[in-house]
């Protein structure tokens, strides 16, 4: 009778020689994964961290910048015009209604205070009128009227030459500051003083302003 020999057991390394292998295998692709998910999301990162810089450097460029107003006459009519031309006694004694605008380029209102402008002939002055305290929008001109009244009165009499006697216009100079803040979103005040500087030619034969500089 043949003799029965016991069945072989065989280990699952047995079965499958190369599962170890396989194992180590699926573990480097799930490290590598993983670690190609952590360079994206670095990469995310990085690119929000540009784009929120250069969002704030605009912002801190544009919106948060703050530029001097701009405050200039911006036109004038009259009213009273009385100008003697005679070598004996030259005068001017005029009534203007100027317009004047004070021009604020920021993002947030321009709160100014009560002040002056004063009007020259020559080194003399030869009127001024009040400006009172108001605000200018943002990116917008505020304008207002003033009145007026030029006269000569305390002009020297050398200061009236044969030039003056000869020619149809007469040349002011007008001087004004402003001083005041820009309040940007409602936060942040930042004093700013903003100075006229402008002349201008009042023709006498067509009571008009005929040349208007500002600076």
């Amino acid at each position: 009778m043949a003799e029965n020999k016991p069945a072989s057991v065989y280990t699952s390394s047995q079965v499958n020689p190369y599962g170890r292998v396989d194992e180590e295998v699926a573990m480097v692709a799930e490290e590598e994964a993983r670690r190609k998910k952590r360079m994206k999301c670095f990469m995310y990162v990085a690119a929000f961290v540009v784009f929120q810089t250069g969002v704030i450097l605009i912002f801190a460029l544009t919106v948060m910048k703050v530029r001097t107003p701009k405050f200039r006459v911006r036109s004038a009519s009259f009213d009273t015009f009385n100008v003697t031309k005679s070598n004996t006694n030259p005068s001017f004694d005029i009534s203007m209604i100027a317009e004047l605008g004070v021009k604020n380029p920021n993002f947030g209102r321009y709160k100014y205070q009560s002040s002056t402008i004063e009007f020259y002939y020559r080194n003399t002055k030869v009127g001024e009128a009040s400006i009172p305290r108001a605000r200018a929008k943002a990116r917008s001109t505020r304008k207002f009227n003033v009145m007026v009244v030029f006269s000569s009165a305390n002009v020297p009499r050398e200061d009236f030459d044969a030039q003056f006697a000869n020619s149809t216009v007469i040349s002011l100079r007008s001087q004004s500051r402003l001083r005041g803040k820009v309040e940007l979103m409602k936060i942040m005040k930042k004093s700013k003083s903003t100075n006229m500087n402008c002349t201008m030619e009042i023709n006498t034969s067509s009571r008009q302003l005929r040349i208007l500089s500002c600076r």
